[in-house]
């Protein structure tokens, strides 16, 4: 999934809003766009994507922000019927991380593909980003890399993990196949050997993902 130089320091800043990556901030011309691109089927793609975001926006608990154990999984299954591809077979480069409507669009991804479409969709529903992190691991006895999404109900409980490779969504103590190494959201990176280490800044996919965010924001 996940090429070997992931944490480049990166000197150029990037503007962003929170807002991109959302089902709702999908623009008329980001539509055409990705049809050009992906052919017509992606425009009914991206529409049950959009309806998706609605509907659990509107299951959402406002009060708290913190979804039911169900809106986890309807997510975690929603995402994982997107196409498994390499990176090299579907963007014909070495590693890509992709933007939700992009993975959607396209219909397919590999695991940061999956992860980063979770990530931003439990946002857009109201999840606060401490309570998420995408989680770069060493997955099953050949400790191949692999990325999953992690969820915290609170700061210091065990985390629910969402996985492309598990339809089901399990807390990470049942997932002894994962061996943890670092991970981040929009605010900080955790390396696991000792703890907090900077800005996801320093991963030179993130912000380059950022970068196409920001461009498919200004696609009217």
């Amino acid at each position: 999934c996940l090429g070997a130089a992931l944490f480049l320091l990166v000197t150029a800043a990037t503007v962003w809003s929170a807002d991109y990556g959302y089902t709702r901030s999908v623009t008329p011309g980001l539509v055409a766009s990705l049809v050009s691109r992906f052919g017509a089927e992606a425009r009914g793609r991206i529409e049950a994507w959009r309806d998706f975001g609605r509907r659990e926006t509107g299951r959402a608990n406002t009060a708290d922000a913190v979804p039911a154990a169900e809106g986890l999984q309807r997510v975690n299954s929603f995402l994982n019927q997107v196409s498994y591809k390499d990176d090299i077979v579907h963007w014909r480069v070495e590693d890509y991380w992709a933007t939700p409507a992009e993975t959607v669009g396209s219909n397919g991804g590999d695991c940061e593909d999956y992860a980063i479409a979770k990530y931003f969709l439990l946002k857009e529903l109201g999840v606060p980003a401490a309570r998420l992190r995408m989680v770069y691991v060493r997955a099953g006895k050949s400790a191949r890399p692999h990325m999953i999404l992690a969820y915290y109900p609170q700061p210091d409980a065990e985390p629910l993990i969402l996985d492309n490779l598990e339809g089901t969504v399990r807390l990470a103590s049942q997932r002894t196949d994962l061996v943890p190494v670092y991970s981040f959201n929009d605010e900080e990176v955790w390396i696991e050997s000792r703890g907090k280490a900077g800005s996801p800044r320093q991963i030179r996919n993130w912000t380059s993902l950022l970068d196409r965010l920001d461009r498919e924001a200004r696609t009217l």
